[in-house]
């Protein structure tokens, strides 16, 4: 593990919720030295640490949304993780939705906060089942919840929890899905980013972090109905 992924990993508990829940359940179902392809990971952090072969996939950083809003790779980025990750063993251009990918080649598939930014959700879905080999997994999450409104200028749409399923079984078998993070004030927090020259918001997001990652802990697997980040697993 080099120092990046050392060091990412010590901060684990003050980054966003979502990304510890992401890492749990992919250390769950993941298995050594298998392949996994993140979908729009750019960094992925949240698979720092998996015993697992990591191809990362996104779409090449060029109009000024993509650059506002932290989307897409350019080659700095590409770099970064190439020299800076372990278990990533590619990073590659590609849009899932006319994805030219191999077919059957992963054995699981991660998308973290991705699907609400494409128009054609059912063609993603359908290169989605097509890469993945046969009884492989698909993670999927998305920040919606049932009241959420679309202000988020790159969202196409947003998510019901009975909508995404129905977008996932025209060609997967949804094992299951629900709404992983609660909604609170600290998570609101956790949402502002992180800069040396805010200190105070930073440490104000960290410590937001830290407490959802606390309840996220003890929550025992509760559902936290009508909230956010809306997280499913399909095979």
């Amino acid at each position: 593990m080099k120092k990046y992924e050392r060091l990412r990993r010590s901060l684990r508990w003050l980054e966003l919720p979502l990304y510890r829940c992401v890492y749990r359940n992919l250390r769950r179902i993941t298995k050594i030295d298998q392949s996994l392809l993140d979908v729009g990971g750019r960094k992925s952090p949240y698979t720092i640490g998996l015993a697992a072969k990591v191809t990362v996939s996104d779409l090449p950083r060029e109009d000024e949304v993509q650059k506002a809003l932290n989307l897409g790779l350019n080659q700095q980025l590409i770099e970064f993780i190439k020299k800076n990750r372990s278990n990533v063993v590619d990073v590659v251009f590609d849009d899932m939705a006319v994805s030219k990918l191999a077919d059957d080649q992963f054995d699981g598939l991660v998308s973290v906060e991705v699907i609400e930014h494409v128009e054609a959700d059912g063609d993603f879905v359908k290169h989605a089942a097509r890469t993945l080999k046969p009884g492989g997994f698909f993670l999927l999450t998305t920040p919606n919840g049932e009241w959420v409104r679309n202000v988020n200028p790159d969202h196409k749409r947003h998510y019901t929890k009975s909508q995404l399923e129905t977008l996932l079984s025209t060609h997967f078998d949804v094992l299951w899905s629900r709404y992983a993070v609660q909604d609170h004030a600290f998570r609101r927090w956790g949402l502002r980013s992180w800069s040396p020259r805010r200190p105070i918001r930073t440490i104000s997001s960290m410590f937001g972090n830290l407490v959802g990652n606390m309840m996220l802990t003890f929550d025992n697997g509760r559902e936290y109905k009508g909230r956010n980040h809306l997280v499913a697993l399909a095979r």
